[in-house]
């Protein structure tokens, strides 16, 4: 069992009986105590989508909930749903856009390294890599000598997410974008 010190975003865990989805977490340090820090997470209901903002001390020991995670790749979607398709032995799994709204941003046809995490049975949430590459489809044009540490604009990818980029960035380009962070890495390799 571990302490609430050690789980991670996109953990999952049993609370009050229930298998919980850890999408947030906020650590902070209460000042003039001594102890340990306080971590405010919040979870999801993977049955029911239900939410529960809860908080632990660094000490406290949860459960961790039985979970399969299954290499996919985004296949199509159908009406509210995601469908993906498992890389082994091409299980689809379905997905509700509204559990993965915000991992969605960062999904097209050619994401690499997502993963479907599997509560008893059913597919109940993605993992994304650390990093994606998408295409800059809209933004200011790109001032020639603009320096890599001079001031940002916003971009529009092609999934629909809005990220500062270096000025030097124009429309069309690819780059690498942090999935945890939200934010411009570099600009892709391969495209």
């Amino acid at each position: 069992m571990p302490k609430a010190s050690e789980i991670k975003k996109n953990n999952t865990i049993v609370f009050d009986g229930k298998t919980c989805i850890v999408r947030d977490i906020e650590r902070s340090v209460p000042q003039g105590r001594a102890g340990g820090s306080i971590y405010r997470m919040r979870m999801y209901d993977v049955v029911t989508g239900a939410k529960y903002d809860e908080t632990f001390k660094d000490s406290d020991m949860l459960d961790m909930a039985d979970l399969t995670r299954r290499p996919a790749m985004f296949s199509y979607i159908d009406g509210d749903e995601y469908v993906f398709m498992d890389k082994e032995d091409y299980t689809p799994y379905h997905l509700n856009k509204d559990s993965i709204e915000n991992e969605a941003l960062f999904i097209n046809e050619e994401t690499d390294g997502i993963q479907v995490l599997i509560v008893s049975e059913a597919p109940v949430a993605l993992d994304l890599p650390m990093s994606v590459e998408l295409e800059v489809v809209e933004t200011d044009p790109s001032i020639k000598g603009a320096s890599a540490t001079s001031r940002t604009k916003p971009a529009t990818l092609s999934t629909g997410l809005v990220v500062q980029v270096p000025e030097y960035i124009s429309t069309g380009e690819w780059i690498k974008v942090n999935t945890e962070e939200r934010k411009f890495q570099s600009r892709a390799d391969k495209h």
